[in-house]
């Protein structure tokens, strides 16, 4: 091509785009949003003056790929250029989205490579701007719709490794294989804390406390959105904002009642967490919080959001929230009004995986009826179109199909041995564990053994978990692990109670593997978190052989435990993923001394659904009315022993350092997981009496011992001050506190 022609064809383009410009745009050739060298503000200033309404209403809608494909009404295929047409070009949708399950037909790296790369291509070559989409997808405990893919342990379980690097690492993981196959929005950490075992997404938050949780989810959104190599960034979601996980039944997405005080005290610190390390988007609760939908609720959404908790970035509805408005809250009367509530609460984009017409359609004419001000459709525009700019989209929109298999498939195992085994505690052991490596006969039973769906759990290849009909994802279970640990030994597998006491009776140890149905949200609801009849009697079973028995439980949630807590050791080993089988069989048999603490408390009985360490003191002195758990929050045993002494605590006017020495007393090397506490002996309101506010991890030779510190800020000590109504600010009391490092106190005073 000569210079001659090029230059024609740039100027050629230049005329198009002018003459496309609306009224007001700026004039040919002056495309800033185009040029990489400019600031994003600038960029998404210019690029928005010369969006139309239309335009701008589809950035603001974010679309199922079922719309897309075979007979655009979620029955998988191929792409269709009438759907594409109909989303992409009319609608002029900004965003897409794989819910549970929304795979490709060929469910390989590759193929989600070429599928998205092929929207991707189809959305740039048919809107007139040359606007990016951005593909969103759950990648909760890794890039889990993909069949060949790592899975990590949920979170729950990196809950119980109480390590922040190793989230940090994990989240790296997860976004290289995310965006490997073009999808550059993920919607996780899950910031919800865990306060209802019968809740069904109990297993994806990290943990019953707010600090601990916050930590956590800051660094996996720091290991998410890290720039490590050429392909565009990837942006993590703080979800769900805020008060999902509390249920007033139990239930998912049931009403909730959260008194301020408690709001801002418990629920919202985790999210400030993620806020503070840069997350760029944020999921709304599609739950309602005393009587209002928090997606149709400017309190939640603007002042405490917003103008608060500072948050700047996209604000997105969970799955079909607005119609949940007329249909499920029924707060307003008819769809465009719900698009309106939610919109002009705070919501910018709408997942509303349907039908994108209707919705672009009905927030028109809202916009024309002046329903929702062109201002307010600007103010979201502009946060949507500053994440692609940030993202960059604009310059690194598609992705390499060959290098996504490389990318993805059993990818970074090694680390998800190392996650699943951090975070299996040891609950209880009378001295059977570790087990020896010399062992002659292990038998291995419960229904959990060799159950690759029950270890991997929910949001995995499809959203209840790998379907029946589906290939099974690569998995070592605990009865793979086991007969890798001792090669030599005669390893049985027992599918029944009946075939495990048999083969018991010339065994050196039983180990007993019990789990629960994968699932998901309302479906993974229980109203009964315990353990089976059936399961308490195959522990019964075993355990009258004489012979050793170890329980290891692979659930969503702490289950009550009946029976089986008789047994001589307990593992918790949640839903461990991928490499679970292997991680399990590393603790049990000593290969990984167990450092994992609890990060909710396990309850004793049924009447426990809503146990946690941090409960606000009552004047009921009886026992089942004090903090009363089976295991504590921050109960983990080791195979070695550790003490703390020394402890002292030094505060300035905004910061604390509690120091301590740290011992390792025991035989071998091993890894202490030390908390720190701030209890106040008088408050001007209710405290727990004791609130977490920093850990350490220090790793020890036998023998040796460390003098560590740990810091903490003076604001993480703020309460909502004032009377039963909460309308008091968050403010640090002054006065008289104390440190607490295990069983000492350090004494201080805030003044």
């Amino acid at each position: 091509m000569s210079r001659k022609r090029a230059g024609l064809g740039v100027l050629g383009v230049a005329v198009v785009i002018a003459s496309l410009t609306p009224a007001g745009g700026l004039a040919a050739g002056k495309e800033i949003y185009l040029d990489s060298r400019a600031s994003t503000e600038r960029r998404v200033e210019d690029l928005l003056r010369r969006m139309t309404v239309e335009e701008k209403i589809g950035q603001m809608a974010q679309i199922r790929v079922g719309k897309l494909r075979g007979d655009c009404n979620n029955v998988n295929g191929p792409l269709v250029d009438s759907c594409l047409k109909a989303v992409l070009a009319d609608a002029h949708v900004g965003s897409i989205l794989s819910g549970g399950g929304d795979a490709p037909l060929d469910n390989t790296p590759k193929a989600w490579a070429e599928m998205n790369n092929a929207i991707q291509r189809y959305a740039l070559e048919n809107n007139r701007l040359k606007i990016p989409i951005i593909y969103g997808s759950d990648g909760v405990h890794g890039h889990n719709n993909v069949i060949s893919a790592t899975m990590f342990p949920h979170q729950i379980g990196l809950g119980a490794t109480w390590d922040p690097g190793l989230q940090e690492k994990i989240g790296v993981s997860a976004s290289k294989a995310l965006r490997a196959t073009g999808v550059f929005w993920n919607f996780a950490p899950v910031s919800d804390i865990a306060r209802d075992t019968r809740w069904g997404r109990y297993y994806e938050t990290y943990s019953e406390d707010p600090f601990l949780s916050g930590q956590l989810a800051a660094a996996n959104v720091r290991g998410q959105q890290a720039k490590v190599d050429d392909t565009a960034q990837l942006t993590a979601t703080a979800k769900h904002f805020a008060g999902y996980s509390a249920p007033e039944n139990g239930h998912d997405r049931a009403a909730a009642q959260i008194p301020i005080r408690q709001l801002q005290d418990l629920v919202l610190p985790s999210f400030q967490a993620q806020f503070d390390a840069g997350v760029k988007t944020v999921m709304i609760n599609s739950g309602s919080i005393n009587g209002v939908p928090v997606h149709a609720s400017k309190y939640m959404l603007q002042t405490q959001l917003r103008d608060r908790m500072g948050f700047k970035g996209v604000a997105v509805s969970d799955w079909q929230d607005m119609k949940y408005l007329v249909d499920r809250h029924k707060v307003a009367p008819d769809y465009k009004t719900a698009i309106a509530m939610s919109v002009n609460a705070g919501v910018d984009m709408a997942m509303e995986p349907s039908n994108a017409a209707e919705f672009t359609s009905l927030l028109l004419a809202n916009v024309r009826d002046g329903s929702v001000s062109r201002g307010r459709i600007d103010q979201a525009v502009r946060r949507v179109l500053k994440l692609k700019f940030d993202l960059g989209l604009f310059e690194k929109p598609y992705v390499d199909p060959a290098k996504a298999d490389g990318a993805v498939v059993n990818a970074d195992r090694d680390l998800a041995r190392k996650a699943a085994a951090e975070g299996t505690v040891l609950l209880k052991n009378d001295g059977v564990l570790p087990l020896s490596a010399s062992a002659k006969k292990i038998v291995v039973t419960g229904e959990t053994a060799d159950d690759v769906r029950r270890q991997l759990g929910g949001w995995t290849v499809e959203w209840q978990g790998v379907p029946d009909d589906s290939p099974l994802p690569p998995t070592a279970t605990v009865l793979t692990g086991v007969r890798e640990a001792v090669p030599g030994a005669s390893v049985v597998h027992a599918p029944t109670q009946a075939a495990a006491v048999s083969e018991s009776s010339d065994a050196d140890a039983v180990v007993v593997v019990l789990g629960e149905k994968p699932g998901a949200e309302g479906p993974a609801d229980t109203e009964n978190p315990v353990l089976t009849p059936e399961q308490q009697a195959w522990v019964d079973a075993v355990q009258a052989t004489g012979k050793p028995v170890v329980v290891v439980l692979l659930t969503a949630r702490p289950q009550v435990l009946g029976a089986a807590a008789d047994a001589n050791a307990l593992v918790a080993g949640w839903l461990p993923g991928s490499e679970g089988g292997r991680a399990i069989a590393d603790v049990l048999f000593g290969a990984v001394n167990p450092s994992a603490k609890l990060p909710i408390s396990w309850p004793k009985a049924l009447g426990d659904p809503t146990l946690t360490y941090d409960q606000l003191p009552g004047a009921n002195t009886s026992a089942g009315a004090k903090y009363d758990p089976l295991y504590a929050f921050g109960h983990g045993l080791s195979y070695t022993s550790f003490t703390t002494s020394g402890t002292t605590v030094s505060v300035d006017r905004r910061d604390g350092v509690v120091k301590f020495t740290v011992a390792n007393t025991g035989g071998r090397a091993g890894t202490a997981v030390v908390p720190v506490y701030v209890r106040q002996p008088a408050s001007p309101v209710l405290t727990p009496d004791a609130r977490l506010v920093g850990f350490t991890r220090v790793e020890l030779a036998a023998g040796q011992s460390k003098q560590v510190e740990v810091s903490f800020k003076l604001s993480q000590l703020a309460l909502t001050v004032g009377d039963v109504d909460g309308d008091g600010r968050r403010e640090v009391a002054r006065g008289g506190y104390e440190a607490v490092v295990g069983a000492e106190k350090a004494a201080f005073t805030v003044r």
